[in-house]
């Protein structure tokens, strides 16, 4: 069975340029021309989309925030101009999987496309996860550390759950990258530095046991135990 891909995408030169791509390759792929278009389409079964930030009538921003609000989970690829780390940022935020910065090459987005259809499930387990007095449900997709609920983004929800599906075992930056953003990010980036920023704000702040901790030179780990 092909793969089947929407493009939301209003500039007719690169949505047919990719179209015809991605059914070179051997996929199914479908156009929407608007933002709103894009999210009526994207309620519908798609293995990845690939979603442009500028849109008419509604922005891509919005249009992935509403299908991540329907509970929409498939693989959201963003294109975007925006280059700066808070853009990108921000990507993450609303609930895409991967960004790609025009202007891009064919064989590079192929590639982001791959990625995130061959990625790696790491959901498959129990429904709720435990460390200390931090619990995790997936189903619900609440945390609660303490019995007090932790708002969390989409990103920084799955990033948790990859801490909290190992814990008291060091995960690496790079290992953190190809699980929860799906991508062989260039290794130098910080982004995963940045979130477990985010996260210890959220998670450890105002607790006197710290959860989260730093591997040095390596990554993360996530544990209840004291500190060797």
């Amino acid at each position: 069975m092909s793969l089947h891909i929407l493009i939301v995408e209003d500039d007719e030169r690169i949505s047919g340029f990719v179209k015809r791509g991605l059914e070179a390759e051997g996929y199914l792929v479908d156009i929407a021309q608007d933002g709103h278009e894009g999210i009526q389409k994207g309620m519908d079964p798609y293995d990845v989309i690939v979603l442009d930030l500028l849109l008419p009538g509604k922005n891509g921003h919005d249009v992935c925030q509403a299908l991540r609000d329907e509970q929409i989970q498939t693989p959201i690829l963003i294109l975007t101009a925006k280059e700066a780390l808070q853009d990108k940022l921000r990507v993450f935020d609303c609930g895409a999987d991967d960004y790609l910065t025009k202007p891009f090459a064919f064989e590079e987005l192929l590639a982001r496309i791959k990625a995130l259809l061959r990625r790696k499930p790491y959901k498959e387990a129990a429904a709720e996860l435990k460390i200390g007095d931090l619990v995790l449900n997936r189903d619900s997709r609440e945390v609660h550390r303490g019995g007090k609920v932790i708002s969390l983004t989409r990103k920084e929800f799955d990033l948790l759950d990859f801490l909290m599906s190992h814990p008291d075992k060091a995960l690496s930056r790079v290992s953190i990258l190809e699980q929860v953003w799906g991508y062989h990010y260039d290794t130098l980036t910080n982004i995963v530095d940045v979130y477990i920023g985010y996260l210890r704000k959220k998670v450890d702040a105002g607790s006197k046991k710290k959860l989260l901790r730093t591997v040095r030179d390596f990554g993360y780990k996530i544990s209840d135990k004291q500190p060797s």
